[in-house]
């Protein structure tokens, strides 16, 4: 079973940096599990520590049914697919993927038929003679990849593996990816600091900040349903808006020097406590739309800064008083900067935070 537990695990560095601050989850086995946040979140140590690549100052760490927080990385039954490939540059692609096989004393036979097998499924049969140099970025993560593959280890350990990729190449990786995994249903542990790597590859995502685990949830319920307002703001693209004001419940509003836009009833009880008091509003860009067409008392007023035409859609930079908004509206009509442009905030799909504590409200 490679499932990947780990129980209240702390990482400190020279006795006073902590990298990893407590902490717990489990991945299931045969489940893709993306740890995702900024540089510096304590997500890539989070992965050396599974791998055995760092000692955890305290805490537990299983792989399978075993307690791993002692092994050697060697004995840890895991393959490690790093962020700069880590090829041997003056041997072929074929002895690079075979090279961890013949430490361990595989039979010749079977490690030829693991690496032809792994070229196979990766597409890369024509390139088992070339050296590195001659291959293209795409093409040394295949390798890379194949060498973790030919393994056959109980989890896939993935340390930002498409970072060093141009754009348009990491999103054919992300499919390759996902297929791979659903191919081989074997478990994976993805790291990575691009949001939208995690949301489209993730079954289950996880959430660092600081060292510590901030929410674990389902792509769907993190966006939808995010705890607090780090969250909201690191998941989604472009992210999400925040302005400040106050609540008043009577009628139920949201006030903010610019303008005023009243509430669904169903956040009454969520905020009824706030009345009077700062909160902070959240609100997406896709949820932002053009109220040209509205009555007026439901609209925001807005200047266009900047319009980015990208065909099928247009994502403008809107001041809202003295705030700046994101907007992800329809490609037509298209405004153009300077022009006002009256909005609405589609009031189903608002978020509150607390303004101290930024927890979520609603």
């Amino acid at each position: 079973m490679g499932r990947v537990l780990l129980d209240n695990v702390v990482k400190v560095f020279d006795k006073s940096v902590t990298a990893v601050d407590r902490v717990s989850f489990e991945v299931a086995d045969r489940e893709f599990f993306v740890l995702v946040g900024p540089s510096g979140c304590g997500k890539s140590t989070t992965l050396r520590l599974v791998a055995g690549l760092e000692d955890a100052t305290s805490g537990d760490i299983w792989i399978g049914d075993r307690n791993v927080t002692s092994v050697e990385p060697r004995d840890r039954d895991i393959a490690m697919v790093f962020q700069n490939y880590a090829l041997y540059p003056h041997m072929t692609v074929r002895e690079n993927m075979a090279f961890a096989l013949r430490l361990r004393k595989v039979p010749k036979k079977e490690i030829a038929r693991r690496v032809e097998e792994a070229a196979r499924i990766l597409g890369i049969e024509e390139l088992l003679q070339r050296k590195p140099r001659a291959l293209s970025g795409g093409q040394r993560q295949r390798v890379a990849v194949g060498r973790a593959i030919v393994r056959d280890p109980q989890v896939f350990l993935f340390d930002e593996p498409l970072s060093n990729l141009d754009a348009k190449l990491r999103v054919g990786m992300r499919a390759e990816l996902a297929r791979l995994h659903q191919r081989l249903g074997t478990t994976v542990f993805y790291v990575t600091h691009d949001q939208v790597e995690a949301m489209t590859l993730g079954q289950r995502i996880g959430v660092m900040k600081d060292g510590r685990l901030l929410q674990l949830a389902d792509p769907l319920t993190l966006y939808n349903r995010p705890v607090n307002r780090f969250v909201a703001g690191f998941i989604g693209s472009p992210p999400m808006n925040f302005l400040a004001g106050r609540v008043e419940t009577a009628p139920l509003r949201f006030i903010h020097p610019a303008f005023t836009i009243a509430l669904p009833d169903r956040f009454r009880e969520p905020l009824a406590r706030y009345t009077g008091k700062p909160v902070t509003l959240g609100v997406r860009p896709e949820n932002i739309l053009p109220g040209t067409d509205s009555p007026a008392a439901t609209t925001v007023p807005a200047r266009v800064d900047v319009a980015e035409l990208m065909g099928n859609e247009n994502i403008l930079y809107l001041a809202i008083g003295d705030e700046q908004v994101v907007a992800r509206v329809p490609p037509h009509p298209a405004p153009r900067p300077g022009e006002n442009l009256p909005v609405r905030f589609e009031a189903d799909r608002l978020h509150f935070f607390d303004a101290e504590t930024e927890a979520t409200l609603a």
